[in-house]
């Protein structure tokens, strides 16, 4: 069998109904429990083993449960893929009748959001129920590109019998994610499907470069949100004193003034403190479409206590309680112990744990734990940007 370049299913040169023989006496002989003739390609073995743990069968068409017709009106209208699906048609779409395949694009959940492309493939993709509203995941319809890129947060090609269905055998599917550029938020999968000996080499290039223009799309998107941002608060920042920051709902920055100009600080939220270097400890505040972070100072004190699991942190005159895990509430009692120098990661690993060794547990809880309690807890080294009452409880006391 010759070697496919990057994630393609094959090799230019490929003779495609060969490897497709080739494949089905892999796929047969591995769902078989018997020694195939050769190994599938690691990305297709991890995929079936994930599928035969869950029971689904090879040998027919598993269960398909279409979403709603209002359900999937609703999700194709609050996805910001909904903002780049005239991009996709446009690299895509234009040449799907002449080259026989279906353009398919899905959200996060597998969801087929829209289905376009060749009239004559969409057919016998209605038999298999590869429809506008179905889930393709791997654990509704076993191993196939959208599902499996899903799984393994990368673009997959699969051909022929490296699709788990005997049924999905006839095709190819070439599929790969896309993500908010803002925040790395993984908004769906592409994926460009059709009968499996068409498949060309290219096909891969094609989807990858769609998606590439998708995403500079919606990045640009973003940038002229921002600069929608930054003039329908000058009015209000004009008047205003101090160092401050005006950011979006995902923590880019629109506006600066006083401190030094940076792209992005924390997700701000009304009822959390963020740290913001060159302006310290902040309590966000609502401006129109975005967030006025300026340091806290005398009018707006912040104040914290831990009594057994509750934090409670008092915050420019409001309050807001947090029900953390034993865990979480033992972190902050040790940091607030240790003071102002705080703890190194090691440290922090020694007195939960008893050894240093548990660094990477460590900084996993604790990032776990910032995202409940914000920058009250600081970093490099670990330490309590407030100080935080400890009040004895009952728990406590059994401990």
């Amino acid at each position: 069998m010759t070697t496919a370049p990057a994630f393609g299913a094959i090799a230019p040169g490929t003779d495609l109904s060969l490897h497709a023989r080739e494949l089905v006496r892999i796929h047969d002989a591995v769902l078989s429990g018997v020694r195939p003739p050769e190994r599938p390609r690691a990305l297709v073995a991890r995929s079936w083993t994930r599928v035969m743990r869950m029971g689904l069968a090879a040998d027919r068409v598993n269960e398909r449960r279409p979403m709603t017709v209002d359900e999937l009106a609703r999700r194709r209208r609050t996805s910001r893929l909904s903002l780049v699906i005239d991009e996709l048609r446009r690299v895509l779409t234009s040449v799907a009748d002449a080259s026989m395949f279906l353009v398919v694009v899905c959200d996060a959940d597998g969801v087929v959001l829209w289905r376009e492309g060749s009239a004559r493939v969409q057919l016998t993709a209605d038999r298999l129920g590869f429809l506008e509203g179905m889930v393709w995941t791997e654990q509704v319809v076993g191993t196939n590109a959208i599902g499996t890129a899903l799984a393994e947060a990368a673009p997959v090609q699969l051909f022929s019998a490296e699709h788990y269905e005997n049924q999905q055998h006839p095709w190819y599917c070439t599929a790969a994610p896309i993500h908010d550029p803002r925040d790395g938020e993984l908004l769906g999968v592409v994926d460009v499907s059709g009968p499996a000996l068409t498949l060309h080499p290219a096909i891969g290039a094609l989807v990858e470069s769609a998606v590439r223009l998708a995403e500079a799309s919606l990045w640009r998107r973003h940038r002229e949100g921002l600069e929608a941002l930054r003039r329908s608060t000058e009015a209000v920042v004009s008047t205003a004193s101090g160092p401050l920051l005006v950011v979006d709902d995902h923590g880019w920055v629109a506006h600066h003034s006083g401190v030094a100009e940076r792209d992005r600080i924390d997700v701000p939220r009304a009822d959390r403190p963020v740290a913001v270097p060159g302006l310290g400890l902040c309590v966000p505040e609502r401006l129109g479409a975005g967030w006025l972070v300026r340091p806290a100072d005398s009018a707006r004190t912040i104040s914290a206590r831990l009594e057994g699991c509750t934090l409670e942190v008092d915050a420019d005159g409001g309050s807001w309680l947090a029900v953390l895990t034993p865990r979480h509430a033992e972190i902050l009692r040790l940091l607030a112990a240790a003071g102002p120098t705080g703890l190194t990661a090691a440290a922090l690993s020694a007195s939960l744990f008893g050894d240093p060794d548990h660094v990477v547990t460590v900084r996993a809880e604790v990032s776990r734990l910032r995202r409940v309690v914000g920058a009250l807890v600081a970093t490099n080294p670990y330490r309590l940007s407030v100080p935080v009452e400890r009040r004895e409880s009952a728990v406590d006391r059994r401990v």
